[in-house]
């Protein structure tokens, strides 16, 4: 996972001399792909690197291994370049020199995903590193999670999950209200027992579907118990039975497994009802083969996650955001193998982020 992420990390020339990006996508032989779902878009974007530099803080967190901090640093002057004066983020860059693109249909300025992500990840890179460039740029950006209406629940999950941490470390009480009134927002799109995504959805998706998990943990924080009771019973509604079949949909992608993942462990902590710790370790299990394609989505010995599997066949495709989630998903099988993989990983960026990081003053001030 690590390695792939540090295959696919390059340097952004125009956004300073330590900034880095992760490339969208790579195909089998790992050569990297741009993002043309919806005609060309780029080849590095905020949501990747918003998710890259979350997880690279909670590896600093409990590791302080200094390389991961340099490579957080890094991704955050890409965030940095990427938020204009407004606070809103531009998602895409088009090429390695840092061009932005503000006209893509999931590029343009102040997008509902990107936006909570960038922000999202500013706070993480604050919270955690100290980061005050990142806290002023947190402060410009908030204001426009706070002023946003019609806010679908996947997107507004995010901004739960943001708060939540805030309010746990002390951080931005002004944010409490704001939670409160988000959660109640989640859970008012629901359909017998199940929180939706958006309102014009026939059923809803795995992938980034997090509303129980986020809204689990703001109950906890918040003293709402209706919020716990209506996060468990949509996980039981709706995660339990896809987990149970080894998430035998048509297309599943590490980033819906992840997202799941998220949402019982969240449960799991804020109620200590076993259910939630057994369904946890059956949904990490679809990573190692427990999944219709009966094949390891990750790669130990590559060190890469697949893309998914569509109609019970692996897409041997591993771009950013499957092994960004995945080692998420698998967060304390990454710490515990991280001093030993640290030379591999090294090994794997090109040689231009390498010298970038080992250069960077790793253990010093953002």
């Amino acid at each position: 996972m690590l390695r792939q992420i540090a295959r696919l990390t390059r340097p952004v020339e125009d956004a300073g001399p330590r900034a880095t990006a992760i490339a969208v996508y790579a195909d089998a032989a790992d050569r990297v792909v741009p993002a043309e779902d919806f005609g060309f878009e780029g080849v590095a974007c905020v949501d990747d690197a918003a998710r890259g530099a979350v997880l690279l803080c909670d590896l600093w967190a409990v590791t302080r291994v200094p390389i991961v901090r340099a490579w957080a640093l890094g991704i955050a002057d890409f965030l940095h370049y990427m938020q204009r004066e407004d606070g809103s983020f531009v998602n895409f860059v088009v090429d390695w020199r840092g061009h932005h693109n503000e006209n893509g249909p999931t590029s343009y300025p102040g997008g509902s995903f990107w936006q909570a992500r960038g922000t999202r990840a500013l706070a993480k890179l604050w919270m955690v590193l100290g980061d005050e460039r990142a806290h002023g740029a947190l402060l410009r950006a908030v204001p426009l999670i706070r002023d946003a209406t019609d806010v679908p629940p996947d997107v507004r999950a995010i901004h739960v999950h943001m708060a939540n941490e805030l309010l746990r470390v002390g951080a931005m009480s002004q944010l409490r209200a704001d939670l409160e009134r988000w959660c109640e927002e989640i859970v008012r799109l629901r359909r017998g027992r199940v929180l939706y995504d958006n309102p014009d959805q026939d059923a809803p998706h795995l992938w980034g579907h997090v509303q129980e998990g986020a809204i689990a943990e703001a109950g906890a924080l918040l003293d709402r118990p209706d919020f716990v009771a209506a996060a468990r019973e949509s996980a039981m509604a709706y995660l339990a039975p896809l987990v149970e079949r080894g998430f035998d949909e048509p297309t599943v992608q590490p980033y819906g497994v992840a997202s799941a993942i998220y949402s019982l462990t969240k449960l799991l902590e804020v109620t200590g009802d076993e259910v939630f710790a057994d369904l946890v370790a059956k949904a990490r299990d679809w990573f190692y083969g427990r999944n219709p394609a009966r094949r390891q989505v990750y790669d130990r010995e590559s060190g890469r996650v697949n893309d998914g599997i569509d109609d019970g066949l692996l897409n041997e495709h591993s771009g950013a955001e499957s092994n960004i989630v995945a080692a998420q998903a698998l967060i304390d099988d990454v710490v515990a193998t991280l001093p030993d993989m640290l030379p591999l990983i090294e090994g794997c960026f090109v040689p231009r982020v390498r010298e970038r990081l080992l250069a960077a003053p790793a253990a010093g001030s953002a």
